[in-house]
């Protein structure tokens, strides 16, 4: 359930806010250099992005972000809810291609 191109960077306050971070920079190269093609940051770090070299920025999708709900949005493919079969808890997961299969096409 968690996309694995997404990279974040932020600390989080006990009521669900972004922090903001010092570094946004060196963070962002880390980010592109090891693969990741979305990177979330503090929505307060916006005046640091011109920072961050010109081809590293066209090439990762930089995020602002301000609460954990926004985060959880962008980095979560779906929620899973656990069903309630005699009385124990059982997660039915589908396959992605077999989700996009029967989704796409009719």
């Amino acid at each position: 359930p968690i996309r694995h191109d997404v990279a974040m960077t932020g600390e989080v306050s006990l009521r669900g806010k972004v922090l903001q971070v010092g570094g946004l920079r060196e963070k962002a190269l880390a980010a592109y250099r090891a693969g990741f093609r979305t990177l979330l940051f503090p929505s307060v770090n916006l005046k640091d992005i011109s920072d961050i070299p010109e081809d590293v920025r066209d090439r990762l999708e930089m995020v602002p972000v301000e609460t954990m709900d926004e985060v959880f949005s962008i980095a979560l493919h779906r929620v899973i809810l656990p069903q309630r079969v005699a009385g124990q808890f059982v997660i039915e997961i589908e396959d992605d291609d077999e989700a996009a299969g029967e989704s796409g096409g009719d």
